[in-house]
């Protein structure tokens, strides 16, 4: 087949959830069928976007300009668009010059089918083009602005998640509509979705992971005595919110059990926030962009996954799993993902629930070693991208299957009439 994957976002560095999917996925489908990219995202240096040539056919690059979250610019930008029915985080980046440099590909060029992957990426999409289109979901992305909208104690961000979460609903129900059919990435989403759109017309991608890369080098549940890891780009806020939380509300009882616990918060732009945990307890080690993340993993006894928002599934757990560590998260932490409390993963909401999940695996190893082991098991065995490269093509090649009956059905009545 020859497929377009149009993507807000970029796909590199691969330092979010979101790209490593993506990502992933691309590369196994580009070993199997023709591929060609189109992606828009945030102007940087070291761009790397020149090494999906490697194995993709075509690649459309459109690097943009655009406002630092929260800056002057942006919050000016964000006014302006205040009385549209769009979220701003969609005008953000869906710039018309986008859609204009998409439109022209798509003139010269055509296609077996087009994933359009990420909502955000949903308003640049031609979606009257006589070509099946797919919707991939990483989130359902209302229900992650309501949770700031829920949880924020700030005034100006709570309104301010109000409405991207009001305006976000109305786009994410009519792209639903649009396209011929949508991916998730959890049950739970698909379900949440099933409400707006015919069940049969949506297909879950599980979560996978790159289990040649993530692997133990020690046994499972090893690591330093009394270290603790979270990961994640820390300038996504679900994951400030996280570690916030976790050192406001969970860390000092942990302490009080296990003086001498140790916090890595390992990931990319870690806000003022984040760093001021680092100079108030020195438990705390805030490492900002890592070139390898595997070195943190392996040096924590215990991954911890304290979030309070978010949507769709965290490729972080699946990792961390496929190197063998206990994890402790809470149940939105690993909403969607194929987990069993007690048996691969240890699950807890309230703070001091969480608080006895992790003092009970820091200060038990043979527990750490069972959990760490079955969720290493479980991961290696179901869950490489491979195998969900798999359900993805079958879904493709199902859709586009789909489109040309339904295309010479109504081509025929056409006929007869």
């Amino acid at each position: 087949m020859k497929i377009l994957w149009v993507k807000s976002g970029g796909f590199l560095p691969l330092d979010t959830g979101g790209k490593i999917r993506s990502y992933s996925l691309l590369r196994e489908l580009a070993r199997r069928h023709d591929m060609s990219v189109f992606t828009f995202y945030p102007k940087h240096a070291n761009d790397q976007h020149g090494n999906l040539r490697e194995f993709c056919r075509e690649v459309v690059l459109a690097p943009l300009e655009l406002p630092t979250r929260a800056s002057l610019p942006d919050m000016v930008a964000y006014a302006r668009n205040i009385a549209r029915p769009v979220p701003y985080s969609m005008v953000k980046y869906c710039r018309p010059e986008v859609g204009v440099r998409l439109r022209e590909l798509l003139a010269s060029r055509s296609y077996d089918v087009i994933i359009c992957d990420f909502l955000l990426t949903a308003a640049v999409v031609p979606w009257n083009l006589p070509c099946p289109k797919i919707l991939f979901t990483h989130n359902i992305e209302a229900v992650i602005w309501e949770r700031h909208w829920r949880v924020s104690r700030n005034p100006f961000f709570k309104m301010i998640s109000w409405r991207e979460y009001r305006t976000m609903a109305r786009v994410e129900r009519l792209y639903l509509q649009k396209a011929d059919h949508v991916l998730t990435v959890s049950d739970s989403d698909r379900d949440c979705f099933s409400r707006v759109i015919a069940p049969q017309k949506i297909t879950t991608i599980p979560t996978g992971v790159d289990v040649d890369y993530f692997k133990p080098t020690g046994n499972p549940g090893s690591g330093q005595p009394g270290t603790l890891v979270f990961t994640g780009s820390m300038d996504w806020m679900p994951n400030e919110d996280a570690i916030l939380y976790f050192a406001e509300k969970i860390l000092p009882a942990v302490q009080e059990r296990i003086p001498d616990v140790k916090l890595l918060v390992v990931g990319r732009k870690p806000s003022p926030r984040v760093q001021a945990l680092a100079a108030g307890n020195s438990c705390i080690h805030v490492t900002g962009t890592v070139p390898d993340i595997r070195p943190s993993l392996e040096n924590a006894c215990v991954y911890v996954v304290p979030l309070r928002i978010g949507g769709g599934t965290r490729i972080k757990i699946f990792e961390a799993m496929a190197m063998g560590k206990s994890v402790v998260s809470t149940a939105i932490g690993a909403e969607g993902l194929p987990v069993t409390h007690g048996k691969n993963i240890l699950l807890a909401d309230r703070p001091a629930d969480f608080t006895a999940a992790v003092v009970n695996l820091l200060s038990d190893e043979q527990e750490r070693k069972r959990i760490g082991a079955a969720a290493h098991q479980m991961v290696q065995s179901q869950y490489s991208w491979s195998a969900v490269t798999d359900i993805l093509e079958s879904t493709l090649k199902a859709t586009v299957a789909r489109y040309e009956r339904k295309r010479y059905s109504t081509e025929l009545c056409a006929v007869s009439a």
